[in-house]
């Protein structure tokens, strides 16, 4: 494509880290294509909206987003994909101005369906069966060209009744070790300073070439590189002892984790189809603790699921508030089509479903106060953002600490060793000679 016939292309995406990371990967591919990145709010010859099903209202929000799309360029080519692309192809080509639907097996063929960007009747939709998709596609993104998210696995095998996503991606699957390991050294050599890694059931990683999770951390260790590791999210039943013993014992995977609970009722978690107990869960988080006390724990809680009673609730409120864990991502359960959890008895009432969550977003104000609390007096170790946001910077710690300073562009995307102090009215006051005005703030 010669340069002064580049196209402009812009991107929106809904949902997980995963999607980011897949919607900067179809980013790159395109501009190598010869395309012109710019804004979603800008003028753009196609807008490519990368999908969630795991929204509440994932029709009403593609909508939006291509009304959006076709406010700033009439005229503009619109591809959807992503995780509803794959489950409702023909709403979503339904919806007035989309040109074209791509299915998971087709987002990171897009461009071979652009050479014609001119808009269409009828959309185009291309799509497979969800048993088909068997293929890894990696992928990465920059959060702030300090931090990046790292793809290692797809798809799950798991059938949790809420859950869309074994639908709208597939079973699990990953690459090779040694492929995440070229990655991994690739992004160091870009100037990444941590890897977040990131995937739909991320310890299921290497499942389908009997390799483990436990390994791929193994060998990322070894990398001789001025970086370190987080990881996003983990199922509780695949949190074994030896990955959190190697964790507490590596210097470059960082103390933080984040553990899915979904409820704290047996019972519920039952009706969920998860594949542990709260015991297990309350071994976990102890596990942590006892090898590493001022690490970093976060879980996801769903409220209002199909029978959940009142004493359902409080069994889950009263079994997180004596958890140590540092804070909560709270969802407020709504059905979704195909799943089997939407035909269960006992559907709790909207207006007590957010009521529940509220409560438990409470509590998780209360965590978190008391685990920034509990870090006064500590030296940890911050990792500077790159971004300037009204002459602020911010940075977080290894336990996941948010820090905010003014703004300093030697700082951006080092590391900063300080000391928290002076706890008052959710901030710390900090003394270090050379940086006078840090000050670190709930997040």
């Amino acid at each position: 494509m010669k340069k002064e016939n580049k196209k402009r292309v812009a991107f929106h995406t809904l949902g997980c880290k995963l999607n980011f990371a897949e919607t900067s990967t179809i980013a790159r591919q395109l501009i190598n294509e010869g395309f012109t990145k710019v804004s979603f709010d800008e003028r753009a010859d196609v807008y490519v909206i990368n999908t969630c099903s795991v929204t509440d209202n994932a029709d009403k929000e593609c909508r939006q987003i291509i009304r959006r799309a076709l406010h700033h360029s009439p005229d503009a080519f619109i591809a959807v994909t992503g995780c509803y692309a794959q489950l409702r192809p023909d709403e979503i080509a339904s919806i007035e101005g989309v040109d074209l639907v791509l299915g998971a097996g087709e987002k990171f063929n897009i461009s071979k369906y652009l050479h014609n960007i001119q808009k269409k009747e009828r959309a185009e939709i291309h799509s497979c069966e969800v048993n088909e998709l068997n293929a890894f596609n990696s992928s990465w993104s920059y959060g702030d060209r300090t931090r990046a998210f790292l793809k290692i696995q797809d798809g799950c095998d798991y059938t949790c009744t809420y859950c869309t996503i074994p639908m709208a991606r597939g079973g699990s699957r990953s690459a090779e070790i040694s492929e995440m390991l070229k990655q991994a050294v690739s992004l160091s050599e870009q100037g990444i300073r941590e890897i977040v890694l990131t995937g739909v059931n991320t310890g299921d990683f290497g499942k389908n070439n009997s390799e483990t999770f436990f390994g791929l951390i193994k060998e990322l260790d070894k990398i001789n590189a001025d970086i370190r590791f987080r990881i996003s999210s983990i199922e509780p039943n695949l949190l074994t002892d030896e990955i959190i013993s190697f964790v507490a014992g590596s210097e470059k995977f960082v103390p933080h984790f984040h553990i899915p609970l979904q409820s704290g009722s047996d019972k519920i978690l039952g009706l969920m189809r998860r594949r542990y107990r709260k015991s297990l869960y309350e071994s976990r988080v102890s596990r942590i603790k006892e090898l590493m006390p001022y690490a970093c724990i976060g879980c996801d809680v769903i409220v209002g699921f199909p029978g959940e009673t009142e004493n359902d609730f409080l069994e889950t409120y009263r079994f997180i508030n004596e958890l140590d864990i540092s804070y909560l991502h709270v969802f407020t359960y709504s059905e979704r089509p195909d799943t089997p959890a939407i035909h269960l008895e006992g559907a709790v009432p909207v207006s007590e479903r957010k009521r529940r969550n509220k409560m438990l977003r409470i509590l998780s104000e209360k965590k978190q106060h008391a685990f920034y609390k509990m870090n006064e007096g500590r030296v940890v170790h911050v990792l500077w953002e790159h971004e300037n946001r009204d002459g602020m910077m911010e940075g977080y710690s290894e336990n996941y600490v948010r820090v905010k300073a003014e703004y300093d562009s030697e700082l951006a995307n080092t590391v900063t060793e300080l000391k928290l102090e002076n706890f008052q009215d959710g901030i710390y006051s900090i003394s270090i000679p050379q940086y006078p005005n840090l000050k670190m703030v709930l997040s």
